[in-house]
């Protein structure tokens, strides 16, 4: 179970890299980018076909991140976040957030028993700064005990 001091972990340990920002502004790996963005966190976009995003420079995979990166919030397809947490572990990251969703069996599997701290079913939205539904969605989890303790 994932705890209040994990996320407080993960959020101060910017600059983080966000794998599967999206191209396309309907889709959600473009608005939690956006949004994150412009609540002030040093986030780092990865997309293998984009070369900028809502202004920021793009990074195509992992190896070509700049160095001082900390944290790795993972926001792809399934069949693609096992590669993204060997890699990232490659690369010594200590700090993993899986969003909803983009995990796999396989990838929790991976992180099970290693010294990184990791997160997987919660909404980042929910935990940075949430404000709009997000902030609604909090309040209700808050309410029926269901927020990391």
């Amino acid at each position: 179970m994932v705890t209040k001091k994990q996320i407080e972990e993960f959020i101060a340990a910017e600059p983080i890299a966000m794998a599967g920002v999206s191209r396309n502004p309907r889709k959600f790996g473009f608005t939690a980018f956006r949004e994150l963005k412009e609540k002030g966190m040093n986030i780092i976009p990865v997309n293998p076909y984009a070369k900028e995003i809502h202004g920021a420079q793009v990074f195509n995979d992992l190896k070509s991140l700049p160095p001082g990166v900390k944290g790795l919030l993972v926001m792809t397809r399934k069949n693609e976040t096992l590669n993204l947490i060997r890699e990232a572990k490659g690369l010594g990251l200590k700090q993993i957030w899986i969003q909803q969703n983009s995990e796999s069996r396989e990838a929790l599997e991976e992180l099970r028993n290693s010294d990184i701290n990791y997160i997987t079913g919660q909404c980042i939205l929910m935990h940075y700064k949430p404000h709009s539904i997000h902030k609604f969605h909090r309040s209700i989890n808050k309410f029926f005990g269901k927020l990391p303790k």
